[in-house]
């Protein structure tokens, strides 16, 4: 079966073959629903034009002087009006008028005074399926005189009629459904087919080559759906474009700063060893020279370290395993670079039953890079705090504290590594891993507020169950 649709021409697999289809049979199936309705009102009007007929023959024989007609004559009269035999009904009595040599026998008797469109349906459904009986037919006189007529019927002159009219039906049908069928397809092979190709071969090309700026749709100018979808796709494939060429040119440089890193890093030691021996010359000059050049190659090495903890593709999973976090908010301060003066302080406010459920190495981290920019941050001394309750599945930490805020340009790019540093010489990285390590997790970093009142962080953190 398979094998049979591929090798089916292109136009019968596509979109527009099975819309073509689809329409034809809908147009038929909506023909068919138009054809029973139509079938019974034709019937009813052939068989009251039997009964006109039958009055008009009636008529005649009245017009005679002794109601008598010759045989040759009523014969006729018969023949014109396609009945077999007519008889006038009223409510004193029954009288045959016409008649055939030999009275046949009834099959059946249909009254057509009163009769609803179920009954018409089913009475026309029975003439197309049998065909050749003999029908009694009882209606009203056209004049709307009193009584009524009753016909003898040969069916089979009714059910050759509805054939006729049938067939027809059917042509007209399946002409009108072909020409639906075939505007439908053509407009559909315009307006739909042929842009969902275009839109289906820029795919393609582009999965192949993302980096070609030939495989990207053009830019539409359509008003509907289908020029929003080629909009959006040609803005997609854009911003795919340009993001896979900058993380190419990352990656490049990411290669190239992990070939330099081991010479750079025995650089930078040499420099500091002969940095630290300057630092022990008695000459006022040097002990204030000294000082500024550890800074920078100090400053050197942590960009260099972090730069390449950044960049690493595998850092290390989370082990998580439950312990306090208050003491760890405490293992956090040792290192934290507070000043000897007590300009900076520290309170650590989160109670001592709340358990953490994380890798603790990793939530250390976090919590030193966020101490060390505040302690950098505050340069006319502060206060840092750190406080933590539970909240939902796991707990909330607080790390708060009091110094001038982050400037606008470091709130944009908060997060994104290389841009959101807010001191001089700092690489914007330190926020960036934090994120990530906190995500790795299951939870988040984010800024509450960043004013001239302080800067305040929330963490959400997996809990330990207690």
């Amino acid at each position: 079966m398979q094998e049979r649709k591929r090798n089916l021409p292109r136009w019968l697999r596509g979109l527009s073959a099975r819309l073509l289809v689809l329409t034809m049979i809908f147009v038929m199936l909506s023909e068919v629903l138009i054809y029973v309705p139509s079938i019974a009102r034709f019937r009813l009007m052939f068989l009251e034009n039997r009964i006109a007929d039958a009055h008009l023959a009636s008529l005649a024989l009245k017009a005679t002087p002794d109601n008598v007609l010759s045989r040759t004559l009523e014969l006729e009269l018969l023949s014109n009006a396609m009945v077999r035999g007519i008889a006038l009904k009223r409510p004193e009595a029954r009288i045959m008028i016409l008649m055939d040599d030999m009275p046949p026998d009834v099959d059946a008797t249909y009254d057509l005074r009163g009769a609803g469109a179920p009954q018409l349906i089913a009475d026309a459904f029975a003439t197309l399926r049998q065909g050749d009986r003999t029908l009694r037919i009882v209606g009203d006189f056209p004049d709307q005189s009193e009584g009524s007529l009753e016909v003898i019927v040969d069916e089979r002159q009714l059910f050759a009629a509805m054939i006729d009219y049938s067939t027809n039906i059917m042509k007209l049908s399946l002409i009108i459904s072909l020409l639906t069928a075939g505007l439908v397809f053509l407009s559909l092979q315009l307006l739909m087919v042929l842009p969902m190709r275009r839109i289906t071969a820029s795919l393609v090309a582009f999965r192949k080559a993302p980096e070609n700026a030939n495989s990207m749709i053009a830019f539409s100018t359509r008003g509907d759906e289908i020029g929003k979808a080629e909009r959006e796709l040609h803005h997609m494939q854009d911003g795919v474009r340009a993001a896979l060429a900058q993380k190419a040119h990352l990656a490049a440089l990411g290669a190239a700063v992990s070939k330099i890193n081991h010479d750079l890093r025995n650089i930078l030691a040499t420099a500091q060893l002969v940095s630290d021996r300057l630092g022990e010359v008695q000459d006022p000059t040097v002990r204030q020279v000294a000082p500024r050049l550890m800074q920078s190659i100090d400053r050197a090495i942590e960009l260099c370290s972090q730069t390449l903890s950044f960049g690493r593709a595998d850092e290390a999973a989370p082990k998580p395993v439950a312990f306090a976090l208050r003491d760890l908010v405490d293992d956090v301060s040792a290192f934290a670079g507070l000043p000897n003066d007590g300009s900076i302080t520290w309170r650590n406010d989160v109670p001592g039953e709340i358990m953490v459920r994380a890798d603790r190495e990793q939530i250390f981290r976090v919590l030193l890079n966020l101490a060390r920019n505040a302690v950098q941050a505050m340069t006319q001394g502060g206060e840092v705090s750190v406080t933590a309750s539970r909240g939902g599945a796991g707990v909330i930490v607080e790390f708060a504290d009091s110094g001038p805020g982050l400037p606008d340009k470091a709130r944009r790019h908060l997060f994104e590594p290389f841009t959101s540093s807010a001191r001089a010489g700092g690489t914007g990285l330190g926020l960036a891993i934090a994120k990530e390590l906190i995500v790795a997790h299951g939870g988040d970093l984010t800024l509450l507020r960043s004013d001239s009142g302080g800067t305040v962080f929330r963490l959400d953190l997996p809990g330990a169950r207690t």
